[in-house]
């Protein structure tokens, strides 16, 4: 089996920042490549990132600079990036390339399939993970867990590619799991960010307000039972236990730590509210299940993303 050992991100943002800087603890810092272009790449290269109060200096490698395929290839961007991306990583790929996406959403996998190979691809995600991106630094204190696979996985015959990916997060102390029903749990964290992701949007909440607020905890059940409803109609097993879980992962979260999506509407960026209230209000119309919880969130978040718009073009403050 052929370890892994050169890695390409393309994505250094929270979380692409702090599992890079959890690799380098363990791999030469030179087989990290950062893929980036324009600002941003020269940003990396004069400033470097800091990290936990830590300033890495990580190779930039440019999206039509050719070089050696990655052992393995890490999407860690904002979902509405993603379609520049899948074509930013082209030189990063050979015949051996594992490629993992912990983007949100449960789409991102088959779009990046559809662009490689679907044998390239593992499905994955990040759980529990606290990193905050202010500026051009990243804080974080609970790097949570990556659970990730093929579709199914069969304990005692897992994949080559599950198989290589699993040695390299022991090698580099990266928490993992191998769920026997990956795409269950992609559905499972949808869930879980289409319930606290949007809700601590439109109440500027951090998680200690989920932890010790019932009524925002409520909005946020709410709108995570309607993915339960629709997942029963798409052959997705979810259940009411599954949303007591999440609780209890939240309850153990830092409580002024705050989800992505709050820190996009603070920052005033955008927010990845399509990809969430989005897709559920898309699969209710499919499926004919009301989604009336999601739709007022989504209609909430759009209305922020408009009014920044707006106050950027009249250079107003709010």
């Amino acid at each position: 089996m052929n370890k892994i050992e050169t890695i390409s991100i393309i994505g250094l943002g929270a979380i692409g920042s702090a599992y890079a800087s959890q690799m380098v603890r363990f791999i030469p810092l030179e087989n990290i490549r950062v893929i980036a272009d324009g600002e941003r790449a020269e940003r990396y290269i004069t400033e470097g990132v800091n990290i936990n109060g830590s300033n890495f200096r990580f190779t930039v490698a440019y999206p039509e600079e050719k070089c050696e395929p990655a052992d393995l290839l890490i999407f860690a961007v904002k979902f509405n990036q993603l379609e520049e991306a899948v074509k930013q990583v082209r030189n990063h790929i050979g015949p051996d390339t594992i490629i993992i996406s912990l983007l949100n959403g449960i789409t991102s996998e088959e779009i990046i399939g559809a662009e490689y190979g679907t044998e390239k691809v593992l499905y994955a995600l990040a759980l529990g993970i606290d990193a905050v991106r202010l500026g051009s630094s990243v804080n974080f204190k609970n790097l949570g867990i990556i659970p990730f696979g093929e579709k199914k996985n069969i304990p005692g015959s897992y994949s080559d590619k599950v198989k290589r990916l699993q040695e390299f997060f022991e090698r580099t102390h990266i928490n993992y799991s191998i769920p026997e029903d990956m795409i269950r749990t992609l559905w499972w964290k949808f869930m879980m960010n289409v319930g606290i992701n949007q809700t601590s949007a439109v109440l500027k909440a951090s998680y200690g307000v989920f932890q010790n607020v019932e009524e925002a905890r409520s909005i946020m059940i709410s709108a995570m039972e309607e993915v339960i409803r629709i997942a029963e109609e798409a052959s997705i097993t979810l259940t009411q236990e599954d949303i007591e879980e999440m609780i209890a992962i939240i309850n153990k979260l830092s409580p002024t730590g705050k989800t992505s999506m709050l820190q996009d509407v603070e920052a005033g960026r955008q927010t990845e509210v399509n990809i969430f209230a989005g897709t559920v209000i898309e699969l209710s119309k499919k499926y004919g299940v009301p989604a009336p919880v999601n739709k007022m969130l989504f209609d909430i978040i759009r209305a922020e993303e408009e009014m920044f718009k707006y106050y950027r073009r009249n250079s107003l403050t709010r």
